[in-house]
């Protein structure tokens, strides 16, 4: 049952920090969004607050001038003059302001009760032309024309009711603007209908017509004191200091103007009479006197139009002066509510920015770290461990420098504690790397010791040999003697086996070069069944002294493995071709059972690449030796399948380091290569064509495709004794420990091969 494996189990390190800052920065967005929508809304409503308070401000003036209108129009009007100037340009500010209301309505917000006070505005509009055609006629006498002009101007006087936003107190701010609209309105009608009685031929009016007036005149008077009183208790101290400054400004200018109309009457040469303060001058109206009576007191209705409009003025300045307020208030609203709504998005959408760009350093500074200890862990198992473990292999230990580079990483985080770990275990196997070298290096002296020790014995027992083999006559006996002295010899050359796969060099070696020919003939004599060895076509060339002893351990190891297993009435040749370059290529073909193509493909890479020693050591001994020997001169050995029916060619490829053409080329090397391309292999024949390449090229067996097997031996042909035959298994046929079989023994051509080459000469075709 296999076991459920977690959802994030094959995420990357970015996407879990991604996965784990997901919900908060959700939760954040959803916060600052709130904030934001807070904000947006806040400014909305400012934004409608700012059109309501432009709205009122055009509403205020289009009812301040609409009373106006009426003021101005009752001399004119009542004198039959309705086309005066005064009458024409009052109705054209009127007309004007009413567009502008107009402007200001298209940009209002559509609110319920915003919707119906301006319909109510527009029905008092339907009205306006009516009510200007009927002025002061017998259609609306009396009172009636002044009252007609309240059904456009109280529903925009109640407009102010929608301001106060963003005031400490909306409420009292739309009481304290109405009120002090309605006290304004009030000081219009005082003024219309003043003007009116002083103008109007009393004695004209129907019965009860003039008690009617002046009753609304007193009324009228009276609404604006307790609009006054109505503003008092709604405006702050500063909206009354600020009335009665104006009231006190307007007075002011009340006295200015009559010292001038004095001046001018002065200057007229007419009586001139200071007329009383405006409350005199409505309280003696309201009274009921003549206009003589009033004239008398300096009461005119120039004089009296003058004093109420100034009270009129004032009252709208201060109107003014509130509507500009709510207006400014509500914009600075606005703009605090745009900058409060840019800030706050702003810093959540930073926030949220910050929160994604700080995940992501450091997701990618935690990648960064986990890839670099990725690298470096995969750089120490794949090249670092092995080169030091190759070196302390093929080294002295002591000599190899075991100090471990730290992986470079130096938090000290868990990332970095993963690290040092990797440091520790990193030490440790070179630590036992090196144990393992000193222990095979141990292994390796004791071969040395113990091969040191045989081959002291040895050389004793042959040379006592020798000296049996010189004085016996006997030939019976003396072959004998041979095959005992070859035994030996192949005692002394498993010694020395031990003592190149214990790294040991040959303590006796050639000073001078030594010719090709004998170095093979110095091979063939250390094999049992040297006679079986044709030597063809050998060129004449030397080997430099520093190689001979190692070259002829290695061909001795090649024609033996060849003559071993190989039928014993076949013959084992041995060829040798000089290339263009200088290089020789030495071949050893024989006709025994062959090897299956995997065999060849890891025989040939051993050879290649020789490893190390182990356990497979007694099995495959002359396969590491060769390895060894050939690895030490730069000598490259191969084996590959014979063109023939059967059997192996041992490829030897002897570099120009080794060797040299000793004088110049001869007719003997010319017709040695002859004879050599004539018999050769198809596979060496192009070798040989293809000049200076390298002749291993197209012969490495780990990377071509091998033939297939060549049959075995015929039945006809049964093996020696001691030798395998056709049934024998391919792999270990080849390279494997020789048998220990009776036969003569010539001497090594290394140390004695002088003293037996006279009497057993190895054949040369």
């Amino acid at each position: 049952m296999s076991k459920s494996r977690p959802l994030t189990g094959n995420w990357r390190v970015a996407r879990r920090l991604q996965a784990i800052l997901l919900i908060p920065v959700l939760a954040a967005l959803g916060l600052g969004g709130l904030r934001v929508k807070n904000s947006i809304d806040t400014l909305r409503d400012a934004n409608d607050a700012v059109h309501v308070a432009e709205l009122v401000q055009a509403a205020n003036a289009y009812a301040s001038d609409a009373i106006n209108e009426r003021d101005v129009s009752v001399i004119p009007l009542l004198q039959g003059k309705r086309d005066a100037p005064a009458v024409v340009a009052a109705r054209k500010v009127t007309d004007a302001d009413a567009k502008a209301f107009d402007v200001a309505v298209a940009r209002a917000p559509k609110t319920a009760g915003l919707t119906r006070r301006i319909e109510l505005v527009r029905a008092g509009e339907k009205q306006l032309a009516a009510v200007r055609a009927d002025a002061f006629t017998a259609k609306s006498s009396g009172v009636q024309t002044e009252e007609s002009y309240h059904a456009v101007q109280h529903p925009l006087m109640e407009l102010s009711n929608e301001l106060g936003f963003g005031s400490n107190n909306q409420a009292s701010f739309g009481r304290t603007l109405y009120a002090i609209s309605l006290t304004q309105a009030a000081e219009s009608l005082v003024r219309s209908i003043g003007t009116h009685l002083l103008v109007e031929n009393r004695d004209a009016l129907a019965g009860g017509e003039l008690q009617t007036q002046l009753g609304s005149f007193s009324s009228y008077a009276y609404l604006e004191q307790v609009g006054l009183q109505e503003y008092a208790g709604a405006g702050t101290a500063g909206d009354m200091t600020r009335l009665r400054a104006a009231l006190a400004d307007a007075q002011k200018k009340g006295v200015q103007q009559t010292a001038e109309a004095a001046r001018k009457a002065k200057a007229a040469g007419q009586a001139f009479v200071t007329p009383p303060a405006l409350t005199k001058m409505i309280s003696e109206i309201a009274a009921g006197r003549t206009t003589e009576q009033l004239a008398a007191e300096g009461i005119t209705p120039e004089s009296f139009f003058a004093a109420s409009a100034l009270a009129f003025d004032a009252y709208r300045g201060i109107e003014v002066h509130l509507t500009d307020t709510a207006l400014a208030a509500a914009r600075s609203i606005a703009a605090d509510a745009r900058r409060d709504a840019i800030t706050n998005g702003s810093v959540a959408l930073g926030a949220v920015l910050a929160a994604v760009l700080l995940a992501a350093w450091v997701a990618r500074s935690m990648s960064r770290g986990m890839r670099r200890l990725s690298a470096s862990a995969m750089e120490i198992a794949e090249q670092r461990l092995p080169a030091v473990i190759t070196q302390l292999s093929q080294a002295v230990p002591g000599q190899v420098d075991t100090r471990v580079t730290p992986i470079p990483i130096t938090t000290t985080d868990e990332i970095g504690e993963v690290a040092r770990a990797f440091d520790h275990v990193h030490r440790e196997a070179v630590r036992l790397a090196a144990e393992q070298a000193l222990l095979r290096g141990n292994v390796n002296t004791i071969f040395t010791n113990l091969s040191r020790r045989n081959q002291s014995l040895i050389e004793r027992q042959l040379a006592l040999i020798t000296d049996l083999e010189e004085r016996e006559a006997d030939p019976e006996q003396l072959a004998n003697l041979f095959r005992l002295d070859h035994l030996a010899t192949r005692v002394r050359r498993n010694g020395e086996n031990l003592l190149v796969l214990g790294g040991e060099r040959p303590t006796q070696q050639w000073d001078h070069p030594l010719p090709l020919v004998d170095v093979i003939r110095a091979a063939a004599s250390e094999v049992e069944q040297y006679e079986r060895i044709q030597l063809e076509g050998i060129p004449e060339a030397e080997i430099h002294g520093r190689a001979v002893t190692d070259l002829v351990h290695l061909l001795a190891e090649l024609l033996e493995n060849a003559t071993s297993f190989s039928s014993p009435r076949s013959t084992v040749r041995v060829t040798a071709t000089r290339l263009p370059d200088t290089r020789i290529m030495v071949e050893i073909h024989d006709q025994g059972i062959g090897l299956a193509p995997e065999d060849f493909a890891l025989i040939n890479h051993k050879l290649a690449n020789p490893p190390t020693a182990d356990a497979d050591v007694y099995q495959y001994m002359g396969l590491f030796v060769v390895g060894r020997l050939a690895d030490r001169h730069g000598i490259r050995v191969q084996l590959r399948p014979s063109a023939a029916e059967s059997g192996t060619t041992s490829l030897v490829m002897l570099p120009g380091t080794v060797t040299w053409r000793s004088g110049t080329g001869s007719d003997s090397d010319t017709l040695a290569l002859a004879t050599v391309r004539a018999r050769a292999t198809p596979e060496l024949a192009a070798l040989l064509a293809d000049g200076p390449a390298d002749p291993f090229g197209a012969h490495e067996a780990w990377d071509d495709g091998m033939p297939a097997p060549r049959p075995a031996v015929p039945s006809a042909a049964p093996a020696a004794a001691g030798v395998p035959g056709p049934s024998a298994t391919p792999a270990a046929s080849e390279f494997a420990s020789a048998p220990d079989v009776p036969g003569a023994s010539a001497p090594s051509g290394r140390t004695r091969h002088g003293s037996k080459r006279g009497r057993r000469p190895a054949k040369e075709g």
